[in-house]
Order: C-alpha cells, then sequence, then structure tokens
C-alpha cells in the first residue's frame, strides 16, 4: 500500500500484533467468521492454502507442514472477528489479494472527482475491500472467482469490467518448474499462484487520455525481528533511482541499503516504511529472509517486455500519471504510540491495462516460502539472490 498507512493509525484504537497462530489455529478461526472460506491442499505433500471467496477470492494464509505447522499469512483477529468494516479501508490481513491501481491521481478510483487528496477523502472501493467475489469452481487444489466491477474515476471516466481470479495450490514438481530449481527434498514447502484478469467490459478504451487500470496484488506477511526482504534490481546508472524511499519520510540507512545488485530493506515491523523499485530496475523475483524461523519466502510474478507503462499513484494531480512503480515493499511500525500490525508487504503490479473493449489483462503472482535449515536454504538463495542466506542479515 502506497501512503495511507501514515494516517490508518488514528483509526485503531488497538495494536493488533498477535503472535502467529498455527495454520490449524488460523483455519479455525476464519472458518468460525468465514464459513465458505476453502482449504486447499496438495496431494504431494503437508501444504495447504486457505481461501475465502468473501474477501474478494483472498489467500488468508498458507502452511507448508500442515495443520500443526506455522501460518505464514498475518491475519487481523480483532477487525474479521468484529464482523465489521472499518472507514477508508478495512485492514482484514491476509496473505495475497487483489486490488486495482492507480491509487491517487487524476485517474484513481480511490477519490471522488473535485475532492482533494487527502485521506478524509480516500476510500478503498467496496469492491476490492469489503464485498465477496464469486466462486466458479474449486478442487482439491484450485478455486476461480469472478466480479463485475463499475467505477467512475477521479477524471470522470466511466471504467466497467469483469475480474477473473484463479488461485491455485502448486505442486513441488510445478515449483521446480516455476522457479528453475531442483528443491532439496528436506525441505518444508507451499507455493501458489493465482492468475488475475481484468476484461474491458465498457464501451470505451481506456488509454493515457482517459486512464488505465492495473492489476495489484498484494501480501501481507507475519514480521521479525530477524526479517529482512531482499530485492535484486538491475544495475545501470542510465536506469534512474535504484529505489524510491520516501513514501513516509527516507528510509534510515540502517534499514535500507544496496549492494551489487541487491537492496535490503528491514521488515521487522517496527519502523514505518515502505520501498518502491521502477519497471527499469525491477527484476521479477522478491524475497525476504526471516532466520530467527528459517524461512525463505519467494514472491515470483510477471513482467512483460518492452517499455510499458505503470500507473503513478501518488496523491496529487500528476505531471505523469503512467510513471509508477513495479514492485513494493511496506514495512509496519508504530506511528503516535499505535501500530496497524507486526506485518510487512510485497507488492506486485501489472502495467497500465490499455485495453480495447472486449480486451484483456493477465496478471500472475507466485508465492513461495521454503522452510528449512541454512545449508538448505542457500542452495536456492544462491540460485535465486546470488547469495547465501548467511549474507542476508
Amino acid at each position: 500500500m502506497r501512503y495511507f498507512y501514515l494516517f490508518l493509525p488514528f483509526f485503531f484504537s488497538c495494536t493488533m500484533n498477535q503472535n502467529p497462530k498455527t495454520f490449524g489455529e488460523d483455519v479455525e478461526f476464519l472458518k468460525k467468521h468465514m464459513p465458505d472460506a476453502i482449504v486447499l491442499g496438495a496431494t504431494d505433500s503437508d501444504a495447504q492454502i486457505i481461501v475465502a471467496p468473501s474477501l474478494q477470492g483472498r489467500v488468508m494464509t498458507s502452511t507448508a507442514s500442515g495443520t500443526e505447522g506455522a501460518s505464514f499469512g498475518w491475519l487481523n483477529y480483532d477487525l474479521i472477528a468484529s464482523g465489521k468494516s472499518s472507514p477508508h479501508m478495512s485492514a482484514y490481513g491476509g496473505e495475497e489479494r487483489f486490488w486495482l491501481g492507480p491509487e491517487g491521481g487524476q485517474f484513481s478510483i480511490y477519490f471522488k472527482k473535485g475532492l482533494p487528496f487527502t485521506f478524509a477523502n480516500w476510500q478503498v472501493p467496496k469492491e476490492i475491500d469489503t464485498e465477496a467475489f464469486d466462486l466458479v469452481s474449486s478442487t482439491k487444489t484450485e478455486a476461480k472467482f469472478k466480479k463485475s466491477m463499475h467505477f467512475e474515476n477521479y477524471s470522470g471516466v466511466a471504467l466497467d469490467l469483469q475480474v477473473e481470479r484463479n488461485v491455485r495450490l502448486l505442486s513441488l514438481a510445478q515449483m521446480n518448474q516455476v522457479l528453475d530449481l531442483d528443491l532439496p527434498a528436506a525441505l518444508q514447502t507451499v507455493g501458489f499462484e493465482t492468475q488475475n484478469t481484468i476484461t474491458n467490459t465498457g464501451q470505451k478504451a481506456w488509454d493515457k487520455a482517459n486512464g488505465m487500470l492495473s492489476i495489484w496484488i498484494l501480501s501481507m506477511l507475519n514480521a521479525s525481528e530477524k526479517t529482512m526482504v531482499v530485492a535484486p534490481v538491475r544495475e545501470g546508472e542510465d536506469l534512474g533511482p535504484v529505489y524510491t524511499d520516501d513514501y513516509f519520510g527516507k528510509v534510515p540507512a540502517d534499514r535500507l541499503r544496496h549492494e551489487k545488485g541487491l537492496i535490503f530493506f528491514k521488515a521487522d515491523a517496527k519502523y514505518r516504511s515502505k520501498i518502491g523499485i521502477s519497471p527499469k530496475r525491477a527484476l521479477p523475483f522478491i524475497c525476504s529472509y526471516d532466520a530467527s524461523s528459517g524461512v525463505l519466502t519467494i514472491a515470483q510474478f510477471d513482467i512483460p517486455a518492452g517499455d510499458q507503462p505503470y500507473v503513478n499513484s501518488k496523491w496529487e494531480n500528476q505531471k505523469d500519471p503512467f510513471s509508477g512503480d513495479l514492485v513494493n515493499s511496506y514495512n509496519d511500525g508504530m506511528n503516535d504510540g499505535k501500530q496497524l500490525g507486526n506485518f510487512y508487504e510485497i507488492e506486485s503490479s501489472s502495467p497500465a491495462a490499455a485495453l480495447a473493449p472486449g480486451q484483456s489483462l493477465l496478471h500472475a503472482h507466485r508465492t513461495f516460502h521454503l522452510k528449512g535449515t541454512v545449508d538448505q536454504l542457500n542452495v536456492v538463495s544462491k540460485k535465486i539472490l546470488g547469495i547465501s542466506v548467511d549474507q542476508i542479515q
């Protein structure tokens, strides 16, 4: 999320910082409050995920080792249990959710036409905040959803679309294929993929003159004192800034560094901060490593070839509405003595969707959690990042 976390603590009276539960405990809780939640389970391992049709087909959390195993997604127990929504945005949590961009600017769908770009006027559309997606079908390893939506952007342009979201739990063979690896058999692993498609069902083309939407995928994950986000980037002086680091004021040097094609960003939920990576710099992976639990997380996503426009979500009338980031990471933290939760985020975005009526855009995002010894994880880390997990600290 780009800007609103600066203001959210004023709307939360307590700190939702509960200790992570086991996957079985999270499933029991979610089934109580979301009876339609669907558990998908692998046929070749103890990997499982739980998906909520009532929250846009959101992957709420996952595990690599069954009901007694660690649960990787951050959940806002207090808000979910209340059965209520919150003003501006309902931060229910969840390991992977579907949103749309842009958040700010003249083509935003989060602000009504003519209103100032202030938090008082900012509202996440209900279609991607509190409304359910229609369940089309489900199997033991896959669930498919759809949702028709209508928006009017800040410029007064009507946008009609259909969203299709397919959530699939990946087998070990599929994970190896996607990552181009032979994962050590002793590793505990879980991987899932979401294929997210938007189709222009309106009468007008989406373009730079009238505005374009983008697919925006966000993951809320449990933070720890020893969690570090690591993002590989393209090197080159002609590619512009290595990262954006001033969303909430500049990130301190002891929390963010750039070394030999890698960005290191501390994700301990103790300092509210955010970084972004431009399309010119981004590569199709961003990772995190929690040294306290021995978990390496990998997010892998589509990056189409060519020079693509990406929506700009700054809360202002923008000079360049299509100069936004492709990859982001957010770390929660205290603000005025309050905190939203003990989590960090990993995010990816599709290009701006230049769609004629009837045309579609697909954005796939994949999440992998690997739990094991340092030696086992080094096999993966060296292949994906070029360094061992020991070097991530």
